[in-house]
């Protein structure tokens, strides 16, 4: 299996601990480019190469550091307290926001963010343990799209088939 394949949930929590790095990562890199590049176009608008990456390593570096916290602090409670369940995701995301805190330098922001990552960490492994999808997967043209007349989703019956146009005769 490739390494940038790898997937959160393909071991057991507890096991393979750089793998579940690099899985929690990729989305970190991906939201971390993002921000950095509204960041850069509209924000701060830097002049130069060095001030720009210079503001992509501030946006993008403390939020890998939060997923590797999370993903190391999840899997060191999960092995130290010898139970995978839910109270191991609230601890990997206090320390997710832990490291929020100080990359901006506010310990209040760090306990909300630690707060809400750890409360976003038990949904989550709620919904592993119980078999649902917070953000369940649907195709795109299921619900529409811009053929109206292709996805007419009106709550009018159906016509009947053999309807005409002509008016009857007397």
């Amino acid at each position: 299996m490739s390494l940038l394949r790898s997937k959160y949930y393909d071991r057991p929590d507890g096991e393979d601990a750089f793998g579940k790095i690099v899985a929690t990562n990729k989305y970190a890199v991906s939201a971390g480019l993002a921000w950095s590049m509204f960041d850069v176009l509209t924000l701060s608008k830097p002049q130069g190469y060095l001030p720009t990456l210079g503001r992509f390593a501030y946006n993008t570096g403390p939020l890998m550091g939060m997923a590797t916290a999370f993903t190391l602090t999840t899997l060191a409670a999960t092995n130290a307290r010898g139970k995978d369940d839910k109270i191991n995701y609230l601890i990997g995301g206090f320390a997710a926001g832990g490291v929020f805190g100080a990359w901006k330098h506010n310990h209040v922001a760090g306990l909300c963010a630690g707060l809400f990552l750890g409360i976003a960490g038990v949904i989550k492994k709620m919904s592993i343990e119980q078999g649902w999808e917070f953000f369940p997967d649907t195709p795109l043209r299921q619900y529409g799209g811009l053929n109206i007349a292709e996805n007419d989703w009106t709550i009018m019956a159906d016509r009947p088939k053999n309807w005409t146009t002509e008016k009857p005769k007397a």
